[in-house]
Parts: C-alpha cells; sequence; structure tokens
C-alpha cells in the first residue's frame, strides 16, 4: 500500500513538472559554468520526478531547460531560467538590462581579466584620486563601442575563444562593437581596490570594463569579484532560489509568484498552466558577461 501511494507521488510529480512552463531566476555561486549549474538544476528536477533522460535519445528530452545569459565560472548570482514555453522567452533576458556589482584591484591585470587568470602585468597606482577615478567613468556612460575579452564565450569556427586559448591556439581579438551602459557609480575606493555598481544592456563586459579603466589611469587592473544582482525584473535580493529550494514545488511557486514581473506578456498565464510535450533542450547561452 505505501509502495502505491509513494509512486502515486511520484506520477504526480513527474506529470506537475512536465506541466511547467514560464520564468525563474536561481543562485549562481562562483566556480562552476552556468551550464554546469543548469545540469545540476535539471538532475535534480528529474530525479525528484523519478525520471531519467536516455543520454541515447538526445531527441526526445524528457525536460526542456534553458539559460538567458552566461555569467563567468568566477561570477555569482542571478542566473534566469526558462523551462518548458518559457525558453522561448529567454531571448530578451540575452538583450534585456543586467546590473553587476564587481570588485576591482587596481596595479595588477591578468590574461582574462579576472582573477582566476595569470597574471601579466604590475604597475603603480598610488598616483590615483578617487576625484580622478569618478572622472575616468564618465566616458563609459551611454552608446559605447567595447572590445570583448579574449576568454569569452563568443565564438570562432565554432568554437568558444576561451576553449581555443586553453588548447594554446592563437586568437585574434574580436572587433569592437555597441554596447550600452546605463548608469555606474563607485561605491567604495580604497586603492587597490575599488567597488562598482553596474546597470548595462546585453553583451557589455564589465572584465573589458575594469581593464579599460586601468588604462585609462595609466596603470592596470583586473575583477577581484563579480555578482550579477538583476537580470531583466529578476533581482538577487527577490526572486533567486537557492540550491535547496531546486525542488519542482518552489519552482512552481516560483514562476506563479512571477508572472507580475512580465503584465505585457499576453500569453503568461497559459505558459505556467499548459502542458508542454518534451522537446529539444533550450539555451540561450550565446554571450557571457
Amino acid at each position: 500500500m505505501a509502495g502505491s501511494v509513494a509512486s502515486c507521488a511520484t506520477v504526480q510529480k513527474a506529470a506537475k513538472l512536465q506541466s511547467l512552463n514560464g520564468l525563474f531566476a536561481i543562485y549562481k555561486k562562483a566556480g562552476p559554468t552556468s551550464a554546469d549549474v543548469l545540469n545540476t538544476l535539471k538532475e535534480k528536477l528529474l530525479q525528484e520526478a523519478g525520471l531519467k533522460q536516455n543520454p541515447k535519445k538526445r531527441k526526445r528530452h524528457i525536460l526542456k531547460v534553458g539559460h538567458g545569459g552566461t555569467l563567468d565560472n568566477s561570477a555569482s548570482g542571478v542566473l534566469v531560467v526558462g523551462i518548458g514555453k518559457g525558453t522561448k522567452m529567454l531571448g530578451n533576458m540575452l538583450s534585456g538590462s543586467k546590473k553587476y556589482t564587481t570588485v576591482g584591484e587596481l596595479g595588477k591585470a591578468t590574461d582574462t581579466l579576472d582573477a582566476t587568470g595569470t597574471g601579466t602585468e604590475e604597475k603603480a597606482y598610488d598616483h590615483i584620486t578617487q576625484e580622478e577615478f569618478e572622472e575616468s567613468l564618465k566616458k563609459y556612460i551611454g552608446n559605447i563601442m567595447q572590445v570583448p575579452p579574449l576568454y569569452s564565450a563568443l565564438k570562432k569556427d565554432g568554437q568558444r575563444l576561451s576553449v581555443l586559448l586553453k588548447k594554446g591556439h592563437a586568437v585574434e581579438a574580436k572587433p569592437a562593437r555597441p554596447v550600452t551602459v546605463y548608469s555606474i557609480s563607485l561605491q567604495e575606493f580604497k586603492p587597490p581596490l575599488f567597488t562598482l555598481d553596474v546597470e548595462c544592456g546585453g553583451g557589455f563586459y564589465i572584465r573589458s570594463l575594469v581593464n579599460d579603466i586601468g588604462k585609462d589611469l595609466s596603470t592596470c587592473a583586473h575583477v577581484k569579484d563579480l555578482i550579477r544582482t538583476k537580470q531583466g525584473p529578476f533581482t538577487l535580493q527577490e526572486h533567486v532560489l537557492h540550491e535547496d529550494k531546486w525542488t519542482i514545488d518552489a519552482i512552481a511557486q516560483s514562476i506563479q509568484d512571477c508572472m507580475c514581473l512580465f503584465p505585457t506578456e499576453p500569453d503568461s498565464k497559459r505558459l505556467k498552466t499548459d502542458s508542454d510535450q518534451p522537446s529539444k533542450d533550450s539555451q540561450a547561452v550565446e554571450e557571457e558577461f
């Protein structure tokens, strides 16, 4: 009898999981890739529902999930996830506005432009005043041109530049491209460290910003810490689910609660309640920030 009840509960969980459609946000910790985090989430949900993914049947996926924009491995914060028909809404997350808090370090440069890389240069920074630093930020607000980092999710011949570099291949820098910065504010200035809050559009690299600021001030700099605090309407304080909440019920509730974040989406209610047929995994992973 107990086995029948458990079996019935599992079937209900599986049905609920496969009926989920919409967007929600999870917390990505520093260390794993965004793809690794998404795979962990998917494995937890499938396990809870008593479902197994057959790796030999790639075209018949049980669960359709994707995320709306890669975070650097060393970065943490908001990662927006689409499930079911919600994956079709992830393009808006790539192009929409994002907010970051970053800690930079003056006087040291690395090949990856962050603390995970190998040091490439050291220069003095004690000539820089807070006033000079704040003045240097003004040129980066608005519609600007920015050169992406070599170590990035951008691709050449179908492979990420970061992967090619790690394999020892020579990689040329991508040309500067237009990006938008809505605001930059200096939160703390204690050389060699400084803290910035940045709101920007899609395709903007915080690592490139910090590197460029260092050059402007006749020194060098790299990112020591990076947190995405907001992506689209999802905020770190209000909306993210931490790993202990990566459950079918918690995600269903989060999707329901977050419907109000998309008042102009005519199909938002339908996205939550309609059943969805299993289909190919969708990941809106085209840019790294």
